[in-house]
């Protein structure tokens, strides 16, 4: 199909950078690992696992459009099952985000977290209705939407590591006792 043909490069950009934030991600998930927050798991689910689905999301749309479909209704009805599970998983996160005791969201957590995922989701969702009539300008809003999950996923996987670099980590070495800190500061 010619329209998604003309997206392909921009696809194979933003695919494969969801696809190295995601590596990047189980990197950095495996160097916290070694010290662990307390009630890890509700957090995570909270706020780490969901910047991998959108990511992930990210990743499957660009692959769902490099599929040779031979209609751009067949694309449309993929993209819009894709928005359907990432609103239904969007309202989960925010449920788990309310009820994890780790840490208590800000506005920008609420913002990045639920808000704008929400957004996104709806706007691929919506984007799937116009496609048969207006392929252009429905391919324009599921690259809007492609790109709104790619940076509140950065900004989400940039805020977990400076969270636990800059405060946690922080916390725990300020609530050890003087000599367990210097013997953990010698080379």
């Amino acid at each position: 199909m010619s329209e998604l043909a003309h997206w392909d490069s921009f696809y194979v950009i933003v695919g494969s950078a969801a696809g190295a934030l995601i590596g990047l991600q189980f990197v950095v998930l495996t160097l916290i690992a070694a010290n662990p927050p307390r009630r890890a798991a509700e957090g995570g689910a909270a706020f780490v696992t969901p910047t991998i689905v959108h990511f992930s999301a990210v990743l499957l749309l660009s692959a769902l459009l490099h599929a040779p479909w031979p209609s751009i209704t067949l694309a449309a009805i993929a993209w819009a099952l894709t928005a359907l599970g990432g609103l239904a998983y969007t309202l989960i996160v925010a449920r788990r985000m309310a009820h994890q005791p780790v840490y208590q969201p800000q506005f920008e957590d609420w913002l990045f977290h639920v808000a704008l995922p929400l957004a996104a989701y709806a706007l691929l969702a919506l984007s799937a209705l116009p496609a048969t009539s207006y392929t252009s300008e429905a391919l324009f809003g599921v690259g809007a939407a492609t790109l709104l999950l790619l940076f509140a996923g950065i900004h989400n996987a940039w805020d977990a590591i400076a969270w636990h670099v800059f405060v946690r980590l922080r916390e725990e070495s300020a609530d050890k006792p003087r000599d367990e800190r210097s013997r953990d500061e010698r080379p």
